[in-house]
């Protein structure tokens, strides 16, 4: 009888049964970490916080204190109360891929913000991306025309480069990101505004992109005002936004800006954490951080797609030591220095072309074209040993037959190595007007 009423019982239980909840309760805020108790989660998982009004404040577990977790939040935490509940979110989080994402512009998260509907044509990834291994990438052997003859000729940017662009405030480093976006060859580019002025953001889309780039390009917008992890979700999307795109075959571009705002965003929690600060307030993080980054860019295992990356890294105060910068250099695969004297002097593209190294151009350059860019780069050099007399008239020709002919054709030099903005100058036209530059040297 006891078994038969028991039988019964469990007929009559729904078959499906919603598993109990377990919150958890927010106890403390200071500064940008939350702290939070009574839920289990690792490194790296996400929360929601509840808010004041029905508000959800999304959160990463970024270190822990006993029981205590250590949240950064997404968004702004205004409404937080004390105690609020703490929800765990399943740790499946994916991104968009697809064709759909060209022309559109996301933020961190991949959620759109150009206000044309939601996105079409994409299927949701697991975020997780790993580095290829270091045997099967494909080496860098074929160069890549970016449009910029300054560059094409000079600095060669291989199919797979990691390349940094340095540059302080104000010297045309959004418009020479531009005119790469708008006149590389690449079946995809991907572009990440990380922690740049929100203002740069809709002024970059519409003027330094243009129409015609933007329907081949990814925008991913985190502006200065959003919280740091934020900042760092934006610039591993673009990352694996760029990594997908490769994947398939395709040949792609990632434009990052800036390096130095994703170290910074590190730096804040890092400190927050409480991480001694080691150089320049930076701690340890902030630089080891950069390496994985950085590292999955490149070219993979796959014998058609490509990923070239360029990064640029503000030189603060136009210091080229910048802790950042010089952590940067090193992990990259070249780097091309903006000059704020150029700028000044109306020199566009501001390229120092004597401070800047492609470490790929013997892979990817002919021995007589890279006989011809060293020519030039070597009067350049001499060039500048004695700018600084002319105006005093300090120099004396007649002494120096290579000195004599650097200076005299230095304008030849300079008009070669501007370009202006809405102006494309190929590959192959690129190493004809080197060639015929070089003929106009020799017979000068």
């Amino acid at each position: 009888m006891t078994a038969h009423r028991l039988n019964r019982a469990l007929k009559s239980v729904p078959k499906t049964v919603p598993i109990a909840t377990i919150y958890g309760r927010l106890m403390r805020v200071n500064g940008l970490m939350l702290e939070a108790v009574g839920c289990q989660l690792g490194l790296g998982e996400r929360c929601v916080i509840a808010g004041r009004d029905g508000q959800e404040i999304e959160a990463e577990v970024v270190g822990f204190d006993g029981p205590s977790l250590m949240l950064m939040p997404l968004n702004q935490t205004r409404g937080l109360m004390p105690g609020a509940r703490v929800l765990p979110l399943a740790n499946d989080q994916q991104v968009p891929i697809g064709q759909g994402l060209l022309g559109r512009v996301l933020d961190g998260s991949g959620v759109p913000i150009d206000g044309l509907g939601p996105l079409s044509h994409c299927q949701l990834v697991s975020t997780t991306t790993q580095v290829p291994n270091p045997l099967l990438r494909r080496p860098i052997e074929a160069q890549l025309d970016v449009g910029v003859r300054a560059i094409n000729s000079m600095l060669p940017i291989g199919k797979g480069q990691r390349l940094g662009l340095f540059a302080g405030s104000g010297v045309g480093k959004s418009v020479l990101l531009g005119m790469m976006t708008r006149y590389t060859q690449a079946s995809v580019v991907v572009v990440g505004l990380i922690g740049e002025r929100g203002r740069e953001v809709r002024e970059f889309i519409e003027h330094a992109l243009g129409e015609e780039g933007r329907r081949r390009a990814v925008v991913i917008a985190a502006p200065a005002d959003t919280t740091p992890l934020m900042r760092l979700r934006a610039a591993k999307l673009c990352h694996q936004i760029a990594c997908a795109f490769r994947d398939q075959g395709q040949d792609v571009l990632l434009l990052m800006d800036s390096l130095t705002r994703y170290a910074q965003a590190q730096r804040e929690i890092g400190l927050s954490l409480g991480e001694p600060p080691a150089t320049r307030g930076y701690p340890p993080s902030a630089f080891s951080t950069l390496p994985s980054l950085v590292e999955l860019a490149g070219n993979s295992d796959n014998a058609n797609g490509s990923l070239t990356a360029l990064y640029t890294v503000l030189a603060e105060g136009d210091d080229q030591q910048d802790p950042v910068a010089d952590s940067a250099r090193a992990i990259l695969d070249g780097h091309i220095v903006l000059s704020r004297k150029l700028a000044e002097k109306g020199h566009y593209p501001a390229i120092d072309i004597n401070a800047s190294a492609s470490r790929v151009a013997d892979l990817i350059r002919t021995p007589e074209q890279l006989q011809m860019g060293q020519t030039v780069r070597r009067l350049l050099g001499r060039y500048q040993e004695v700018k600084e007399l002319l105006p005093l008239g300090g120099y004396q020709p007649g002494q120096d037959a290579e000195l004599d002919k650097s200076v005299k054709c230095y304008p030849v030099f300079e008009q070669f190595l501007t370009q202006k903005q809405f102006d494309s100058v190929s590959l192959a036209e690129s190493d004809q007007q080197l060639e015929s530059l070089l003929e106009a040297v020799n017979s000068a």
